[in-house]
């Protein structure tokens, strides 16, 4: 898991090829312009989801787990708070393949804060509970293949 200012994702390409796509899909559209839903990028290699989170409490919001696509998630109107967890300490779950989501009934182990302007990125190992906020929020979860 990687908490930034997402003006520094590029920093971050070697651990991805395609972090140097997001960073310029980024710099050549705005989030904060785009309709919800999902926009292709690189088919399903890349894309990215714009969403109106609800607004959800800690208690509401479940680890999940995705193995195939790294999240890079960004809050666009307000902050949010996440949970994590090493997945290596979570319970097994079903594996949606459709979907690549596992849910977990585990809890997570820290919380910690995003604002606009960040970025978090998490990998398939790192359990994670995210959109926790107390009005909801709009934000982009750009979808990476691992």
């Amino acid at each position: 898991m990687i908490l930034d200012k997402l003006q520094n994702l590029e920093r971050y390409a070697a651990l991805n090829p395609l972090f140097k796509d997001v960073a310029r899909y980024i710099q050549e559209n705005d989030l904060n312009a785009m309709s919800t839903g999902r926009h292709n990028i690189l088919g399903d290699e890349l894309y990215v989801n714009i969403q109106s989170a609800a607004a959800k409490t800690r208690e509401q919001a479940k680890l999940e787990s995705h193995k195939l696509m790294i999240d890079i998630q960004v809050p666009l109107s307000a902050g949010e708070e996440h949970g994590w967890r090493s997945l290596a300490e979570c319970t097994p779950a079903p594996y949606n393949e459709d979907d690549d989501i596992s849910f977990h009934e585990d809890h997570p182990a820290t919380y910690f804060s995003a604002e606009p302007g960040d970025m978090v990125i998490f990998f398939p190992e790192d359990g994670h509970a995210p959109a926790i906020s107390a009005n909801g929020l709009r934000k982009a979860i750009f979808k990476v293949k691992a």
